[in-house]
């Protein structure tokens, strides 16, 4: 995994954020108990995806519950596109649940909430996915940190007020800002009601951007696409 990371790092350079928002979170006591919520899967990997979340429309009915208070009260700063996870894939299916060797700490997480701002998030995050990749949660945090830092995100603020938005607009907004990017490697996952809820790269085996299987795709990109500004 040392190795990969490295590689990582050379491939991935990183680069500054087109979203200008703020982080400041709390010091961290305690790491959430998180039960499997499945069966316990041991794959081959071949491929993973970083999923990122829109953070204005998770948050919508979420403002005032005190379990998402880091991530929606607006106390530790506003979100944009957060981390949800780096899920390893397996053809049609994915690992899940392995043998964690090593403990998920307080410092570790903290660390990192930048990105995943939600203990309980972290945390389960770690245990159904990262475990199944690497034997260290820090491990697993250090590779999403460096591909989140080799992202530049499109401003989806500003792209949220033009009009007949779609998801081929998502698409092409994030490819027009990371050159080597495809819009066949860009998942756009939306609700019911149409509104942005995430994003999803699409990455091979070597973390290079491959094509989403139709799962992770999501919709078309002919899609009619609301983003929730948090307003």
């Amino acid at each position: 995994m040392n190795s990969l990371i490295a590689a990582l790092a050379l491939i991935l350079p990183g680069a500054a954020s087109a979203q200008a928002y703020q982080c400041r979170m709390p010091q961290i006591a305690s790491v959430p108990k998180v039960m499997p919520d499945g069966p316990r899967r041991q794959m081959p990997i071949n491929g993973y995806t970083l999923a990122l979340s829109w953070s204005p429309e998770f948050c919508k009915p979420r403002s005032d519950q005190p379990s998402h208070a880091l991530q929606c009260s607006g106390r530790n700063g506003s979100f944009g596109l957060v981390v949800h996870g780096l899920w390893p894939e397996s053809g049609q299916s994915w690992p899940q649940w392995c043998e964690a060797r090593t403990a998920l700490t307080p410092a570790v997480m903290r660390a990192n909430m930048c990105l995943s701002p939600s203990e309980r998030l972290i945390a389960r995050q770690w245990a159904k996915h990262g475990s199944c990749m690497v034997k260290r949660p820090a491990s697993y945090l250090k590779v999403i940190r460096i591909l989140r830092g080799g992202l530049r995100l499109p401003d989806y603020d500003r792209i949220s007020r033009e009009d007949a938005l779609t998801a081929g607009r998502v698409r092409a907004a994030l490819v027009d800002a990371n050159p080597g990017w495809r819009e066949e490697a860009i998942g756009v996952k939306l609700n019911a009601r149409g509104w942005l809820e995430e994003i999803r790269l699409c990455y091979s085996q070597t973390f290079r951007p491959a094509r989403c299987t139709p799962s992770r795709y999501g919709a078309r990109d002919d899609a009619p696409v609301k983003i929730w500004r948090g307003l």
